[in-house]
């Protein structure tokens, strides 16, 4: 009974201290540690205490001597926080920062969308109106574009979103990995566009991506030679050397060669047998090495393709093919697979 007494005298002190600090508020007053909900500040019904347990994460208010739950699922009265950059700090809303865009997101833009003749209409805008938003939009535009360095990011940044055909997540490394490099002086007097190539192409090889360097060539436009040449020094420069498994390629070859399914067991049993002689393929090309099995394997399941069918899914030349076909034959013998034809 007595140690009743102290716990109730304990938790009438706190909930004392607790309206203090509430009513004195203003600048420099520290906030409860817990929020006193409405309705709940009486005595408990059970023990006659006044020790209310706040559950945030449940909405549940409970006592905190017996138990007693009083209130469940309630509502938080608080100020709604969403978290989009998965960070802890909370003294930021909105959008996310990106570095796909210039200036990071951080700046409003006016949607070219909204200034269109029909959703102007919806927003009761008239043409004299919409003309204006235009020129402002315009002019807004020209101004975020007037720094060095902003101006500078603002074309590579659209081609890598626009040509690069990476999921947005990527985009985001690769725009992130041009902007280290324009800050190490590595784009000057180079071509835009072989350096967004070789940020999109590398970012890709990293993550696994099935990119040929011919594909990534033709959606930027650059030379195949040129672009070689910047990835070396790119992978060299940002130790991104990565030996690429022509294991990546096998999906996308086969699916531009309509193999059905059960190849795909072909091709990895022969993968598999060649996948632990490092000396056979690696330093040679990897999409030559996946024709070169895929070829094997559409032969052994009954679904044959002729060489310049794979070579132009694989985009290596029929000399290239016939030569590794060459190379892992022997290998195939040792291990009691039929040879290539």
């Amino acid at each position: 009974m007595e140690d009743r007494r102290d716990y109730r005298q304990q938790a009438e002190n706190r909930e004392i201290n607790t309206r203090n600090i509430t009513l004195r508020g203003g600048l420099g007053s520290s906030r409860p540690h817990r929020r006193i909900t409405d309705g709940h500040t009486g005595v408990c019904s059970e023990c006659g205490l006044i020790d209310w347990k706040v559950d945030q994460s449940r909405g549940e208010v409970s006592c905190g001597y017996c138990g007693l739950v009083v209130e469940e699922n309630s509502i938080d009265p608080g100020a709604e926080w969403t978290n989009h950059d998965n960070v802890t700090d909370r003294s930021r809303v909105g959008a996310p920062s990106t570095y796909t865009l210039a200036d990071k997101g951080l700046n409003t833009t006016i949607s070219h969308s909204d200034l269109s003749s029909s959703a102007a209409s919806r927003h009761g805008m008239s043409s004299r109106d919409r003309r204006d938003w235009r020129r402002r939009r315009m002019i807004d535009e020209r101004s975020k574009s007037s720094v060095g360095n902003t101006r500078n990011l603002v074309k590579p940044n659209m081609m890598i979103r626009d040509r690069s055909g990476l999921p947005k997540p990527l985009q985001e490394e690769a725009c992130r990995l041009y902007r280290r490099l324009s800050s190490e002086g590595y784009v000057v007097g180079r071509s835009i566009a072989g350096v967004t190539a070789a940020c999109s192409y590398l970012v890709a090889r990293m993550e696994g991506l099935p990119k040929t360097i011919a594909e990534t060539c033709q959606n930027f436009e650059v030379d195949e030679k040129e672009l070689s040449r910047m990835i070396r020094n790119i992978s060299r420069l940002c130790r991104l050397q990565k030996v690429s498994s022509p294991k990546i390629y096998f999906q996308k070859f086969m699916s531009d060669l309509e193999l059905p399914p059960n190849t795909m067991l072909q091709v990895e049993r022969l993968w598999s047998k060649i996948e632990p002689h490092d000396e056979l393929w690696q330093g040679k090309k990897p999409m030559g090495i996946a024709a070169a099995i895929i070829y094997k394997a559409a032969i052994e399941s009954g679904n044959k393709r002729t060489q310049a069918d794979v070579c132009k899914v694989a985009e290596v030349s029929e000399v290239t093919l016939r030569g590794i076909n060459q190379l892992l034959d022997p290998v195939f013998r040792s291990l009691g697979e039929s040879g290539m034809n």
